[in-house]
């Protein structure tokens, strides 16, 4: 079963996504855990660029391009083969990032970012998608250390990239769980547990 968290930046996503795959370690599940960009040695190399380097003018296009490259590394590298032997792929984002933030706050025309995603990921799709909310106000407040490149985009931007989460969430059919972030951890963490659970007992997609 392939499992993506998702949210804005500074809902919670890392927490969480550790959290399940310690407790979903403990029940038995083999587990995979990957991050985009990241988790591949040219996904690593991408994700220094995108979100560190902040000597390089990036275009939006070749941001996104970016992105896709390593989503297709990872994919074809780490969450296909562990799909593969039974396992259990935890990922920290997947294209619904790119349609978010390359999308709704960037500008890039939707539906041509929906169609290079199908292509660099083979047209793979999670079975459920975590969406993790927050006023982005209180996801600010929580976020640690020095903000990377994108963390660093205005207000108005990450108030687009919720909006565009939530409306993605709205037209979605039901594969895309919207959670409420301002929960305590433990909480939510068992909220999240559960519905995984339940649908790694049934072997069903949600929806």
């Amino acid at each position: 079963m392939f499992i993506v968290m998702e949210g804005g930046d500074g809902v919670g996503k890392s927490t969480q996504l550790s959290l399940l795959q310690q407790d979903l370690q403990k029940r038995g599940y083999r587990v995979t855990v990957c991050r985009e960009p990241g988790s591949t040695r040219l996904g690593e190399a991408i994700r220094q660029i995108l979100l560190h380097e902040r000597s390089l003018s990036i275009d939006r296009m070749s941001e996104l391009l970016l992105f896709m490259a390593a989503r297709a590394q990872v994919t074809s590298e780490v969450i296909r083969p562990a799909l593969a032997r039974g396992e259990v792929v935890l990922a920290d984002r997947f294209l619904l990032s790119s349609i978010v933030y390359q999308g709704y706050a960037g500008g890039l025309e939707i539906d041509s970012l929906r169609e290079i995603g199908r292509i660099a990921t083979g047209n793979l799709q999670p079975d459920l998608t975590i969406l993790l909310d927050l006023p982005i106000e209180e996801a600010r407040r929580r976020r640690c250390g020095e903000p990377d490149r994108l963390e660093s985009e205005s207000a108005l931007f990450h108030e687009q990239v919720r909006e565009g989460f939530l409306a993605e969430a709205c037209r979605s059919e039901g594969s895309i769980w919207v959670v409420p972030a301002s929960q305590g951890v433990e909480e939510l963490h068992q909220q999240i547990l559960t519905r995984v659970e339940y649908l790694l007992k049934e072997g069903s997609s949600p929806g």
